[in-house]
């Protein structure tokens, strides 16, 4: 394994040639489309590192989620998050799927957080690839305090995170109804074995599930680009791996939030429940697929 910036030093520079360098995300471009010249470069990595025996299975739960949606349905797809080539891989197995696959890639819009699209002009053109709604996550919100020391940089920070926000949630109403599937990381981090806090789930998914009309999820086993727990994103380390995605049937968003529900003890956190009881079933998915 070595840094993905060091192996493909030339197609990062292809890349960075091709990006359109949003910058900073503004309430005006918190929707940002897939730029589909910078996802050749993408694929190529993908291409040499993909295992053959990598698939999504059973591809046709997620046909009938995509069906659902474009039926006029509010449809989410709740993912495991393990590397920043999560979201690259899914999309490339789906156009390699034939019509339907490719159809259904367009039509994948993600939740990402704002770092993605402001820290380094290259991680921002490993993101600009794909579609995405661009949020300041909670987590990012939490951490200001001890990262920003003047009380009016801390405010003016604040409102900026609060406003990006609001916009993401109108423009999110807007991209449920149009047959879009929302794909949503709900540990909201990659996970990190060393640090179990960050395969917990957030609060806030819950707004999520309650605000769509049917979700599946998705389990991931494989990861051709590991975390360098020495280096930042750009020092991830690129490998050959199987990559293998279990899908859910679709099922109703408020039938699964009022079973969990039902089984909490009064005063229970229904918020953090309800991510729990995801976060449960996609290692219970995990681990059956790890057996198999």
């Amino acid at each position: 394994m070595e840094p993905i910036s060091a192996r493909y030093k030339n197609t990062i520079l292809q890349m960075l040639a091709h990006s359109k360098g949003a910058g900073k995300v503004t309430i005006d471009s918190v929707y940002q489309p897939g730029n589909p010249e910078i996802t050749p470069f993408i694929d190529s990595m993908i291409e040499e590192n993909l295992a053959p025996d990598s698939a999504i299975e059973p591809f046709e739960r997620l046909e009938r989620l995509a069906e659902l949606s474009r039926n006029g349905a509010k449809c989410l797809l709740l993912v495991e998050h393990y590397s920043n080539f999560d979201l690259p891989v899914f999309l490339y197995l789906l156009r390699k799927a034939g019509p339907e696959g490719r159809r259904i890639a367009d039509d994948v819009v993600a939740i990402a957080g704002i770092k993605l699209s402001e820290t380094n002009p290259v991680v921002t053109a490993f993101s600009e690839a794909f579609s995405r709604l661009v949020i300041y996550p909670s987590r990012s919100i939490d951490e200001l305090a001890d990262k920003v020391k003047d009380p009016e940089a801390l405010a003016s920070e604040t409102k900026k995170a609060n406003a990006i926000n609001l916009a993401s949630m109108k423009k999110l109403a807007e991209l449920r109804t149009q047959g879009k599937l929302v794909l949503v990381f709900p540990a909201g981090t990659r996970f990190r074995p060393w640090d179990p806090a960050s395969k917990r789930g957030v609060r806030e998914i819950d707004s999520y599930i309650r605000s769509f009309d049917y979700m599946s999820l998705v389990s991931i086993n494989g990861n051709i680009l590991r975390i360098n727990p020495e280096g930042e994103m750009l020092e991830d380390l690129i490998c050959r791996d199987a990559v293998r995605y279990g899908v859910s049937e679709p099922r109703r968003c408020d039938e699964f939030r009022d079973a969990v529900k039902a089984s909490l003890a009064e005063g229970q956190d229904r918020k953090q429940a309800i991510v729990d009881a995801v976060m449960a079933e996609l290692d219970a998915m995990h681990l059956a697929a790890e057996r198999a």
